[in-house]
């Protein structure tokens, strides 16, 4: 009997590093989980023209769900995002065509593209929003 007392100290304290690991490794799941889907939702985004001769300031809508990014009206629209919100982006309506990227963070996000858009080598920069 003299051991049991000692033992049941022993389990009632949790070691420092064992109690650490197990939260951790609980924890993980979850922050994956909500990273993978982090950016998920409809993005508006806004393009700029820098340089060429094409119209700026005009909107496309992208869907993202988990790393793919699409079109949500309007042209095709192939791509991916990262965990880290890095995203690189494919559009084409018509002739035009361009490619993008840049990194979204939170509800905002901003980069630069280039491509060929009736016919006029352009390339600009763009943000976005998620709504």
């Amino acid at each position: 009997m003299a051991h049991f007392p000692q033992l049941l100290i022993s389990f009632a304290r949790p070691r420092p590093l064992a109690l650490f690991a197990v939260l951790a490794a609980a924890a993980l799941p979850q922050v994956a989980d909500a990273r993978a889907g982090g950016y998920d939702g409809i993005w508006n985004v806004t393009f700029a023209t820098t340089r060429g001769n094409c119209t700026s300031g005009y909107s496309v809508p992208f869907t993202v769900t988990g790393t793919r990014v699409s079109s949500a009206g309007g042209g095709r629209v192939s791509g991916r995002v990262n965990r880290s919100g890095a995203v690189a982006v494919q559009v084409s309506v018509g002739a035009s065509h361009a490619s993008g990227g840049g990194r979204l963070a939170g509800v905002n996000g901003a980069g630069s593209w280039k491509g060929i858009i009736s016919g006029d080598q352009c390339s600009g920069t763009w943000q976005a929003t998620r709504t």
